[in-house]
């Protein structure tokens, strides 16, 4: 096989699932405090619902901030993992090619 033809396919095959997790989302919950986050692990939106808002606790609100943020990157990066595995199955490429 030309090893040309291979990296340019493998090139091809990299934008169009760069373009496919740019469109998932992931949404997590943690104590009133929402994060979506899409394939590339971009946070997307953040919601905080109202009744985790205390003025005298900014310190759990932040807390919970950063831990649904880092769950929602951690989720997005799975699924680009899992997305590139069934793109990639066939075509025995050694581990880091793609």
């Amino acid at each position: 096989m030309n090893i040309q033809k291979m990296m340019k396919q493998a090139a091809k095959m990299q934008e169009e699932l760069t373009a496919a997790l740019a469109t998932k989302t992931v949404d997590v919950s943690v104590g009133g405090v929402t994060a979506t986050a899409n394939g590339l692990g971009d946070i997307l939106d953040l919601k905080i619902s109202k009744e985790v808002v205390d003025p005298e606790d900014v310190e759990f609100l932040q807390a919970q901030i950063l831990s649904v943020v880092k769950q929602a990157i951690e989720q997005g990066k799975a699924l680009a993992q899992g997305e590139m595995g069934k793109m990639t199955a066939g075509l025995g490429l050694p581990p880091g090619m793609m």
